[in-house]
């Protein structure tokens, strides 16, 4: 798939249009939700199973393409709130690689949020970022830990550590779960006393876990119509074979930089997250596309 050039007007344009979209309620926004019937029966269509599991793994990757904080944490009585927007590529090796959207979707993937953070004692902080699919009826919603070992050790890195876990919300018959364990170094430099630069770079490792309701692909039936009997019920649908957790891992590489001015906070942040392969029924490897995003996020910190 070919990867489409990004310019800042263009996203700001996008950005506007999906603040326009969300304003005027969830009913608007459908071209992006996922229909999986789609990906074809798996009981008729031999790559169906497969297909689902790399498109898990690569919405997953998308959802949790953000961190866009520092490793160190706000201290006990820290507060901060940051609205952000991923814009997120999916870098496909196979050429019939598509997200199962009812709509194709227009790269980059726009993915605005909002992210709270709340220091605690003992350099820990507790986190939770609720994010929006643009076109869509989707949410993702995260919880956060993060430990900072070294804050306030003089002349070494900061280094932390994070566990996440992401909740795909709203999504038509499906499940989509993401865990996270991240290990962050960054290094926090005060300019004149006004201005705080914080420089980063990261590895997260993620899991995925989405399995599948029962889903009907006859698409030439209502949903009243597939519900009318029992028989209708059953014939025609299908259900795909469940994405276990434990069964794959991907990594994500991560570096950003995040700037405090008085109480307001300026983060950017590039990430690339290399998805591997998944094995087909007929013994071979699929390549599951890699997924980088730019991320932005302008708040207030406290």
């Amino acid at each position: 798939m070919a990867r489409a050039a990004v310019t800042v007007p263009a996203l700001v344009s996008r950005l506007i249009a999906t603040c326009a979209l969300l304003a005027w309620g969830l009913a608007h926004a459908e071209p992006y939700d996922i229909r999986l019937a789609q990906l074809g029966a798996p009981s008729s269509t031999p790559t169906a199973n497969t297909d689902f599991a790399i498109f898990s793994r690569t919405f997953s990757a998308a959802l949790t393409s953000a961190n866009l904080a520092p490793p160190t944490t706000l201290g006990h009585s820290g507060f901060a709130v940051s609205p952000g927007l991923s814009a997120v590529m999916f870098q496909a090796r196979d050429a019939n690689f598509k997200l199962p959207t009812a709509e194709p979707i227009r790269s980059p993937l726009l993915i605005p949020s909002v992210h709270l953070r709340k220091g605690l004692p003992a350099s820990f902080e507790f986190g939770s970022r609720v994010a929006w699919v643009e076109r869509s009826r989707m949410f993702a919603v995260t919880a956060e830990v993060k430990w900072a070992l070294s804050e306030g050790v003089a002349y070494l890195p900061e280094l932390g550590v994070r566990a996440s876990g992401t909740r795909l919300v709203n999504a038509r018959d499906f499940d989509l779960t993401t865990a996270g364990l991240d290990v962050a170094l960054g290094k926090r430099f005060a300019l004149g006393g006004i201005l705080t630069l914080s420089p980063y770079a990261g590895w997260n490792l993620c899991w995925t876990t989405a399995w599948s309701n029962m889903v009907d692909f006859d698409r030439g039936r209502t949903a009243r119509e597939s519900l009318a009997s029992p028989t209708a019920q059953l014939d025609g649908t299908d259900v795909f074979d469940p994405v276990m957790l434990t069964d794959n891992v991907h990594n994500r590489f991560y570096g950003g930089l995040r700037m405090v001015a008085g109480v307001a906070a300026l983060g950017v942040e590039y990430s690339h997250a290399q998805l591997g392969s998944v094995k087909d029924q007929d013994g071979s490897n699929r390549a599951v596309p890699a997924v980088t995003a730019f991320n932005v996020s302008l708040g207030l910190q406290y």
